[in-house]
């Protein structure tokens, strides 16, 4: 019915926050200039993208001028 917690001590947790294993892991390789490209081509891909329909949604989002008063070109000509 009830589970029986075993205690930890205390210098077992502090002793673990402390462990550093004494291998060292392999070095990363480095990425070949054919990776480099691809990787640089398909970035310059995607912000061309986001540009592009920044620019074409630009003038959905703006509001539309509806005339109601005459322009002030208009006002000079009819004078």
């Amino acid at each position: 019915m009830f589970r029986r917690r075993e205690a930890v001590p205390f210098a077992f947790v502090a002793e673990a926050d402390r462990f550093r294993s004494n291998v060292t892991p392999p070095p990363r390789r480095r990425p070949s200039a054919s990776q480099l490209v691809g990787r640089t081509l398909i970035g310059l891909t995607v912000v061309a993208g986001l540009v592009g329909s920044l620019l074409f949604g630009l003038p959905a989002l703006e509001a539309p001028v509806s005339p109601k008063a005459p322009s002030q070109a208009q006002q000079s000509e009819d004078r």
